[in-house]
């Protein structure tokens, strides 16, 4: 059983940066498919960002491709976020998890073993 903890969270002005960490206990998160996910207030759960186990092949949402990156440190056994020119609609509880099979995509059902989540707040 993999268990995943995200921090890196906090509260940054817009145009500021963060960067997220996920940090695994359990298996080493090589053997996955790692994605990051968000939930803002009063909506669901939706893609942000995943990176394959082999070859590092990422995939973002549209809306925030350009402005953040992930990665990841199979010998640290940890994915990261970076997240560059934040803006208040940024605002949620960042996830991460990893994927059930090699081919999990952008669907959160397609993930399991979820971290408690880390809270990203942009002010205006």
């Amino acid at each position: 059983q993999v268990q995943l903890v995200e921090s890196g969270g906090g509260l940054v002005q817009a145009g500021g940066s963060l960067r997220l960490s996920c940090a695994a206990s359990g298996r080493t998160l090589s053997l996955y498919i790692m994605g990051w996910f968000r939930q803002a207030p009063g909506k669901e759960r939706e893609f942000v960002a995943r990176i394959r186990g082999s070859g590092g092949t990422t995939t973002y949402a549209d809306s925030v491709k350009g402005r953040f990156a992930i990665s990841r440190d199979n010998a640290r056994n940890t994915v990261y976020l970076q997240m560059n020119s934040l803006k208040p609609e940024h605002t949620a509880v960042y996830y991460c998890a990893h994927g059930r099979t090699s081919y999990s995509g952008t669907d959160p059902s397609d993930y399991v073993n979820w971290g408690q989540g880390t809270q990203v707040t942009v002010s205006s």
